[in-house]
């Protein structure tokens, strides 16, 4: 039998994210979480939540929080609230009655210990490991009174399933590969298998994209949509994110969770959606697709089947731009808290000013907001400055002197602003027989304590007559 990928095409697209909170929202999930929400906005569709929280040991709600969070940051907007898994589980229970009365599924009296052996013997005689069918076909009246016993699915053991996926192609497994497996343990509960497929269902999902990790399990959960009779869904298995070295990503790669590059790599969330959309899909080469271009564009026939490389350049690069294209003024407020941070006191509305009169000379050579607040970091320090070796280098010799020069000239400027400070300095450096450059470092080095800056006349002007003057006088003291 196939499992169809025109099943969903006269009816509304609805997509579904679908974490399990036991941690923080990572960018394998943030990006399968992204490509369901550009699938279900450019058909004008729904993009669903559900929180699979049946893990009660591990689920937690800070996760939950950490999840909701990042996706609110990254623009991932849902539709209606987030389904939560566990409180639906009588829902479940539901459905494997109905399979059991159906004839559909069945009650497997097996106790552990039968199990194990079973699988022993599977091991030494290098059989695959899977369920043996011992109850499909016997009468539950042969099990003592009272026994405990779990639910299990009556699978198809002939024939075969073709998946139509949507990014792998069309995938076929043989039905006798799959055993009968567990709907409803021992005690009632049910499994992640049976209450995907439900919550799925009852959600209205047409389209199940999701890691290529699961791939395996759609053909096991179709058994369960085909024995309720349930539309089949559209599948689209993506693959996973690699670290550079092509192996899975993990720890060992330094993988974070989406608030990490939010909160410590100082990432913007346009840049990182941009970063995560060409994780495994593409338009052309275009490298630069921002989220209205996305929506448009977005296509799942364009998610290659390979797994894609995490590339911190890439992302460092695509940041970059995002911040020479960001508003000043939001720009200034996410970076206010981490210069206030450097400087141990917070920063007073003046403060808060000259960083956003500063934002348009400190945004084009920045890759993040941490290199923001750190080239920011010259308007606010206390004097005298503190100079790195390279600023310290430069202020030696005849630098004073030069410094001093310098001083004079400024002091009759008229109008502080960029052309007033400009034409001083060049005047300076025609008297002195000196290229523009030789008159700068020793200045920049002077004002900002470092050899590195924004353009030295913005900087002059940013500072103001009496906070320059003052710097230079700190390194001109002990001038002839």
């Amino acid at each position: 039998m196939d499992a169809s990928a025109d099943t969903a095409s006269n009816t509304e697209v609805v997509t579904r994210f679908a974490p399990s909170p036991t941690g923080f929202l990572h960018i394998g999930g943030a990006r399968t979480a992204l490509f369901n929400w550009l699938l279900a906005r450019r058909a004008g569709g729904r993009f669903l939540v559900r929180i699979e929280d049946t893990d009660r040991a591990r689920s937690t709600q800070p996760a939950i929080d950490a999840i909701l969070d990042g996706m609110r940051w990254l623009g991932l907007d849902w539709d209606g609230e987030p389904v939560f898994q566990f409180q639906r589980a009588a829902r479940h229970a539901e459905v494997a009655q109905a399979m059991l009365d159906s004839g559909h599924a069945y009650k497997c009296f097996a106790t552990a210990e039968e199990l194990e052996a079973m699988r022993a013997d599977q091991r030494a005689r290098k059989q695959p490991l899977r369920y043996d069918g011992r109850w499909r076909d016997r009468d539950p009246a042969e099990a003592p009174a009272g026994a405990p016993f779990v639910v299990r699915l009556r699978a198809e053991t002939t024939g075969a399933t073709t998946i139509h996926d949507q990014v792998q192609g069309d995938v076929t497994v043989q039905n006798a590969e799959l055993d009968d497996m567990v709907l409803l343990r021992s005690d009632g509960t049910p499994t992640y298998m049976l209450a995907v497929v439900v919550d799925d269902h009852d959600m209205g999902v047409t389209h199940v994209v999701r890691g290529d990790d699961h791939l395996n399990n759609a053909f096991r959960q179709l058994g369960i949509v085909r024995a309720m009779g349930w539309a089949e869904p559209v599948y689209a298995h993506i693959p996973l994110i690699h670290g550079p070295d092509g192996a899975k990503l993990s720890k060992r790669h330094g993988a974070l969770g989406v608030e990490a590059y939010r909160d410590e790599l100082g990432i913007l969330p346009e840049a990182l959606d941009n970063y995560l959309l060409r994780l495994g899909w593409g338009h052309g080469d275009t490298d630069i697709i921002d989220r209205t271009a996305a929506t448009a564009l977005f296509d799942l026939a364009d998610v290659g089947r390979s797994p894609s490389r995490t590339d911190a350049k890439k992302l460092e690069n695509l940041n970059g731009h995002y911040i020479r294209e960001a508003d000043d003024a939001r720009l200034t407020d996410l970076v206010a808290p981490r210069v206030a941070a450097l400087i141990d006191r917070p920063l007073t509305p003046d403060d808060h000013a000259l960083l956003l009169r500063a934002m348009p000379e400190l945004k084009p050579r920045a890759r993040d907001l941490n290199d923001l607040a750190d080239g920011a970091l010259f308007l606010y320090r206390t004097r005298p400055l503190p100079l790195d070796d390279k600023a310290a280098g430069l202020l030696q010799g005849d630098a004073p002197v030069l410094l001093a020069t310098i001083a004079g000239e400024l002091a009759g400027v008229e109008t502080w602003d960029v052309a007033g400070v400009e034409a001083a300095l060049r005047v300076v450096a025609e008297r002195a027989g000196l290229g523009l450059g030789k008159v700068a470092q020793p200045l920049r080095a002077a004002l900002t304590g470092r050899t590195t800056s924004p353009g030295i006349f913005d900087v002059v002007a940013l500072l103001g007559r009496d906070e320059t003057l003052a710097r230079i006088g700190d390194r001109t003291a002990t001038a002839a």
